[in-house]
This record gives structure tokens, C-alpha cells and sequence, in this order.
């Protein structure tokens, strides 16, 4: 299964986008919609430039890729998603991390078969630093919506 362009343009909305290098928050160099350059220690040459918007798409496309197949290790083959269910935990994954994927409790309802339970659980996640973020509480309402179709 892929990601469709309906769950793309929910990451590209939550993440915003640079089209130069620059120091995410936890002091990493970072390009485009999120994309870690190298181990995001030292900016290499090729990439200290202003990247197009087709770079930074082709960067996302690589990056999701890796969910994609995160996503399918998480999941027995025979687990059914909807679209939207899969595009829902291919963002939640992408912002937290395949780990916080693994362990969630969205996963674990989804696969007793409680897609309610899931959902709730979902717009739990909403905290950075301890404390509750508006800009999380919204993603996390937009993927809860994406997950019920």
C-alpha cells in the first residue's frame, strides 16, 4: 500500500516546508519537509544550496518510503487498512517516529480490531516537552478524521 496524496498533503501542511538548509529544533541540519541531512551534524557541501520544490518532493516521496515499509513491518499482512486509516499512521509515524508507533496504543487497539479505541488514542499524542501543543492537538485532529474513513 502507499500513502495517498490526501495523507502527502497532510504532512506537507503539519510540517511546512524549507528550501534552504536549516537547524531543526533539536540542533540537526534539515532540508525541505523535515528531511535530515546525513546524520544532521554537518551540512556537506552539495547540499548548502536552495533546493526546488521538486528536490524537497523527491526528498519526502524517499523518506516516506521508509514508513511506508515501517508501517507494513507493524502490521500482519493480513491487517486490512483503509486508505485513510494507512495514510493517518503513515503521518503519525512520520512526526513521532516508527517506535512511538510500535509501542502506541493506536496500534495495539487497531490490531484487537477497536478503531474507535485507536482514534481516541490517537488525539492523546498531542505533547511536546510535557506540555499539550495546539499545533499537535490539530494534526492529531486531522489524522483522527483520516484514520475514521
Amino acid at each position: 500500500m502507499k500513502i495517498s496524496d490526501n495523507g502527502i498533503n497532510l504532512i506537507k501542511r503539519f510540517e511546512g516546508v524549507r528550501y534552504k538548509p536549516y537547524r531543526c529544533p533539536a540542533g540537526l541540519f534539515t532540508i525541505g519537509y523535515g528531511h535530515l541531512i546525513g546524520d544532521g551534524k554537518q551540512l556537506p557541501d552539495s547540499y548548502n544550496k536552495t533546493f526546488t520544490e521538486r528536490e524537497v518532493d523527491e526528498l519526502l516521496r524517499k523518506d516516506l518510503a521508509r514508513f511506508e515499509r515501517g508501517v507494513a513491518l507493524l502490521f500482519p499482512v493480513s491487517y486490512r487498512f483503509t486508505q485513510g486509516t494507512y495514510d493517518a499512521l503513515i503521518s503519525f509515524s512520520f512526526n513521532l517516529g516508527l517506535g512511538a508507533l510500535q509501542r502506541s496504543t493506536v496500534r495495539s487497539a487497531l490490531l484487537r480490531g477497536d478503531k474507535t479505541m485507536a482514534g481516541e488514542s490517537l488525539l492523546k499524542y498531542c505533547r511536546a516537552g510535557g506540555k499539550i501543543l495546539k499545533g499537535l492537538q490539530l494534526r492529531r485532529q486531522a489524522e483522527h478524521k483520516l484514520l475514521m474513513t
